[in-house]
């Protein structure tokens, strides 16, 4: 399923779209994804560890970046970890 923008009239936009609103939106989460990458660490697949290291205080704070499994995911949710996921954008097509 293809995430999709909302609108004001209540429409949903697939991200895909080459709408107005989809490529906005699309240029924002591109500059979102773009600072998060220069401005955080990339920790790869012990993200859920060193976010948790983070939230409990056993590391200094900074921002990180990596991935994670449902499982994971899962149990940083469970143990109050505060965390967004990184979104990947879909490519322009000309």
């Amino acid at each position: 399923m293809a995430p999709a923008v909302a609108r004001t009239d209540h429409e949903r936009v697939p991200l895909s779209s080459s709408s107005p609103e989809a490529v906005k939106f699309r240029e924002l989460l591109r500059e979102y994804r773009k600072k998060v990458v220069e401005k955080a660490d990339y920790v790869g697949d012990r993200f859920a560890e060193e976010a948790r290291k983070i939230h409990f205080e056993e590391v200094e704070a900074r921002g990180i970046y990596g991935q994670a499994s449902q499982d994971e995911i899962a149990a940083l949710i469970e143990d109050g970890v505060d965390f967004l996921p990184l979104p990947d954008v879909p490519e322009e097509h000309n």
